[in-house]
């Protein structure tokens, strides 16, 4: 095979790996808990009336403004990225993008989903998505190099999904979807802490502080994440006392919840380790998709 054959044959190789490099930059992951707790806003806000066109729109422009945001997020953070194990193979820190790049696509992709949202859906669905996006760029992302106080307000545009999907259904906002957004405030603290935890070296590394210096010898963020824990336990049953969910729903919460508590007391009640750090985590993880799946399963 010849040299320009071989140049022609790595011509697709190269876009495909560029195309990977920007999709990375969008966190995958992260942006498909975002669709499926603003899906799961958007159903229970319709209440009977599930619109697929709206909701497909929604999803679109979800998608773009969470990409956007995200990918932002890690122009922003490059330097931090490069000094941590887990992101220093993200696509800037790693040099497979330069830096422009990724601020204008961040840009583009976020400026998009925000205006389709407000085309497509309604302004106040694209207005709550873009207050995401501000708080998440100009409020927790600087603050984790000053405070750990950063974990609450982080919790802030991660609890707002379900809020947008709400609006995108109904146009307006009551009460239910603050509860909605209460259940997912609570839910991150113990998980976004024992995530800092099992990462402490890493973002100590990068100067990032997402954990507060401890004082004699105690942790001070083990009372955060006691009290989200035992509070989630009283907010997560406000959906069945408020009529927008089932009994079903309050026994899966109300089991999961303990769970999650007794995972977290473990935590906090003894020496740090890894592996207590880890269940926390875990105990988060299957929380949340499976109260939300519940609560929209018994609506069917």
């Amino acid at each position: 095979m010849s040299a320009p054959d071989v140049a022609i044959e790595s011509r697709p190789a190269t876009a495909r790996n560029r195309l990977g490099d920007y999709l990375e930059l969008t966190k995958p992951r992260v942006t498909s808990m975002v669709l499926v707790t603003t899906l799961a806003g958007f159903y229970l806000g319709a209440a009977g009336a599930f619109d697929l066109a709206v909701a497909l729109n929604l999803m679109v422009g979800t998608a773009l403004a969470s990409g956007g945001t995200l990918a932002l997020n890690q122009y922003m953070e490059r330097e931090s990225d490069a000094c941590m194990k887990r992101t220093r193979y993200r696509p800037l820190p790693d040099g497979r993008l330069r830096p422009p790049e990724a601020l204008w696509f961040g840009l583009l992709t976020g400026a998009v989903g925000i205006v389709y949202l407000l085309l497509t859906v309604n302004w106040l669905a694209a207005a709550v998505t873009a207050s995401i996006t501000a708080t998440y760029l100009f409020a927790y992302t600087p603050l984790k190099r000053v405070s750990w106080m950063c974990s609450l307000v982080g919790a802030v545009p991660g609890a707002l999904p379900p809020v947008a999907g709400w609006a995108a259904a109904r146009g307006r906002l009551g009460a239910e979807p603050w509860v909605l957004f209460g259940i997912m405030f609570l839910w991150q603290l113990p998980h976004s802490l024992s995530i800092a935890k099992l990462y402490r070296d890493d973002y100590e590394r990068a100067g990032i502080r997402l954990l507060p210096e401890p004082r004699n010898g105690r942790a001070p963020e083990n009372p955060v994440i006691i009290a989200a824990s035992i509070a989630l336990l009283a907010v997560g049953a406000l959906p069945t006392v408020m009529g927008f969910a089932g009994m079903t729903y309050l026994v899966v919460a109300g089991i999961l919840g303990v769970a999650m508590l007794a995972c977290a007391l473990v935590l906090v009640s003894g020496p740090e380790s890894a592996a207590a750090a880890r269940r926390v985590m875990l105990a988060s993880l299957i929380y949340l998709p499976s109260v939300l799946l519940v609560m929209v399963l018994d609506k069917i």
